[in-house]
């Protein structure tokens, strides 16, 4: 009789803090112990049909990065919209989730350990009975929190969050942390997280490299034109820069940054000049009006892409701003980068401990 799989909810008190870079990296380590993973994410988000069948993008990807096989994914029960809500609010959907998530994920017996991604926050999917603690309960599954760094306040919100899940909280990773801060959280903040009993597992970096986002992402946001160069939308652009100031300011701006998106208006052409001549991974024309054809030449030349906007610049950069906090980890660079910080900064075996688990082997 094949043995159960223990249950780890990887949960977090915002969206956007990790959880599936988070997943990724463990995964990694955890396979490197010998041990197999499965996979689930019962409440999704960006979902789209394929073949009559829910396809979550996350589960997705993580399948494919992580090579799993059909047996090794558990299935999204839920998408989450606004259409799911209604259908639930006004009784026509009257679905007993925790009952069909017993049956998917209980019933699965593939791997050492089941790595579910839990929801955007520790209240959403409530309604449906798939919120974090809920989940939790059904699967008796503990819980390792991602936890997005702002500042040594975040303490309090720690605390809160342990209140909560009690017991099932087998840890946190603390995520983002700027290198300024980094030494007050593992001087301050951890010690004083482990004697509340909230064991701190990982203390991870912020990076720009993962912070980054395509340049095909910033088309689809700002449902912007392509002036040129639309082969080289998957560059990566770690910054944003506005350009409107003098040149020669600008000229000194731009180069202090690496990587970046210059928002600058169509009839900035020198601005235009001295982005195209620093690191500059896009160029957004603002006003809709387009820009000389000597500097279409040097983009084409230098291989980079310009996008065409109709709006202004306030509105551009808002849209880009959002955009950079609500970063995925989509591109095969980004995997790697993730599995380097978490072998780095994640205390692998005392999770694998904390969670009863022996490694099988363990890979020098």
């Amino acid at each position: 009789m094949p043995k159960s799989p223990k249950y780890l909810l990887i949960g977090s008190t915002e969206a956007s803090s990790g959880k599936s870079a988070t997943i990724l990296g463990l995964s990694n380590q955890i396979r490197q112990n010998g041990l197999d993973i499965a996979y689930g994410k019962p409440l999704g988000k960006c979902l789209r049909e394929s073949e009559g069948s829910l396809i979550e993008e996350d589960v997705e990807f993580i399948t494919r990065s992580l090579n799993l096989s059909p047996n090794q994914v558990v299935p999204t029960l839920l998408a989450l919209s606004e259409t799911t809500l209604k259908q639930r609010l006004c009784g026509d959907d009257t679905t007993d989730y925790q009952q069909v998530l017993k049956n998917e994920y209980l019933q699965h017996n593939s791997g050492d350990l089941v790595l579910i991604e839990g929801s955007g926050n520790l209240s959403e999917g409530n309604l449906f009975d798939l919120s974090l603690m809920q989940v939790a309960n059904t699967l008796d599954a503990k819980v390792l929190l991602v936890f997005r760094y702002k500042s040594l306040l975040s303490i309090e919100e720690l605390l809160s969050t342990k209140q909560l899940i009690g017991e099932r909280l087998i840890g946190v990773a603390i995520n983002d942390v700027p290198a300024s801060h980094l030494q007050a959280v593992e001087n301050t903040m951890r010690p004083f997280l482990e004697q509340q009993g909230i064991p701190v597992l990982g203390v991870l970096p912020n990076n720009n490299l993962l912070r980054s986002i395509t340049v095909r992402e910033l088309v689809n946001q700002l449902n912007a034109q392509v002036l040129c160069r639309g082969d080289r939308l998957n560059l990566l652009v770690e910054s944003l820069a506005i350009g409107a100031m003098n040149v020669n300011a600008a000229v000194k701006y731009f180069r202090k940054r690496q990587n970046m998106a210059v928002v600058t208006g169509g009839d900035r052409v020198e601005i235009q000049q001295a982005a195209l001549e620093t690191s500059t991974q896009c160029l957004i024309l603002t006003g809709q009006l387009p820009p000389p054809s000597f500097i279409l030449s040097r983009a084409e030349e230098l291989e980079i892409p310009i996008l065409s906007v109709d709006l202004d610049t306030l509105s551009t950069v808002e849209i880009i701003e959002r955009a950079f906090g609500q970063v995925r980890v989509h591109e095969p660079i980004k995997v790697q980068c993730v599995e380097h910080l978490m072998t780095e900064n994640f205390d692998i075996n005392r999770l694998l401990s904390l969670m009863d688990l022996t490694p099988v082997t363990t890979l020098s």
